[in-house]
């Protein structure tokens, strides 16, 4: 069955999926995999120090797939850059940014805090500006400032918190109501019922973080794998670790973590997923040969 969405027509990629920004795992070895599957791999620039070493990784990611795939800028919030007088700007981007235009690269993610120069600066060079954030007036004003398609990450998601974040249904129901442009789920999802309810919500794919982290080509030590495969995600101390509000970065994984029992190579997870949405599909007399939301 062939994937058509606003996102794949943009990215150019089989399947309406997106590799989620890893700080340290971010790299060419994982996101390669990702692209070689049929997603859109994400190589994190946060993991880079200099602008030579990221423009080594993006040669070895070329050399890795032929496929298509994205960089992410992660730009450091006002308290984090209180704390940390090396937090990542959006000027300390810039380099980075031209040298990957320079590489042919045209998809760009930003997250963490707003980068309205960095987005404008991607437009002005021909690339297309993903923004990711966990409210819908961040949505909103990322909106305004241009950006072309939002990743909003409900509270299931891992990472930093907002006291005000819904979760992943409420997100992407209510953000297709009330944004113009394209939508990309994330939050503790991980199988094909996730990746399908996403769709039918109005996402036009979905963000893979936490469901990518048992993949026999994530650089994440086999202890870890087996931690997130064998967490009972109903337990309480892992429910109040997930789903305290506070601004704070946690390193629990999501709820995602539930549908995952063991360590398969990357192509296998991504082909049963869309195997398993195709069969689902059928069970509810859909009888095309294309799933299709444009």
């Amino acid at each position: 069955m062939k994937w058509k969405t606003k996102f794949t027509e943009i990215t150019k990629t089989r399947y309406p999926v997106i590799m989620g920004a890893f700080a340290g795992l971010g790299r060419a070895e994982f996101a390669a995999p990702f692209s070689n599957a049929g997603g859109l791999g994400i190589i994190t620039a946060l993991n880079f120090n200099t602008p030579e070493r990221f423009k080594k990784e993006l040669k070895l990611m070329k050399n890795l797939t032929n496929k298509p795939f994205g960089v992410n800028f992660t730009i450091a919030p006002p308290m984090m850059e209180k704390k940390n007088p090396k937090a990542r700007t959006e000027e300390t981007y810039f380099d980075f940014l031209d040298i990957a235009i320079d590489l042919d690269v045209n998809i760009y993610t930003t997250s963490a805090y707003q980068a309205t120069r960095l987005g404008q600066r991607i437009h002005d060079r021909g690339g297309y500006w993903l923004h990711k954030c966990a409210i819908m007036d961040h949505a909103i004003s990322a909106e305004k400032a241009g950006a072309d398609m939002i990743t909003l990450v409900g509270i299931e998601g891992t990472g930093f918190k907002n006291p005000l974040q819904q979760s992943t249904l409420v997100n992407i129901t209510m953000g297709n109501k009330l944004l113009n442009i394209p939508l990309i789920a994330a939050g503790g999802i991980g199988d094909a019922h996730g990746v399908l309810a996403s769709l039918m919500m109005g996402a036009s794919a979905v963000c893979f973080g936490t469901a990518l982290m048992a993949a026999e080509e994530c650089p994440a030590s086999e202890k870890i794998k087996r931690r997130l495969i064998n967490q009972d995600i109903f337990e309480e101390d892992y429910y109040q670790q997930i789903y305290h509000h506070q601004l704070k970065d946690k390193s629990i994984w999501s709820p995602a973590a539930g549908l995952i029992d063991q360590v398969i190579p990357m192509k296998e997870f991504i082909k049963t997923i869309f195997k398993n949405a195709e069969k689902i599909l059928r069970k509810y007399g859909f009888n095309g040969d294309e799933f299709n939301t444009l």
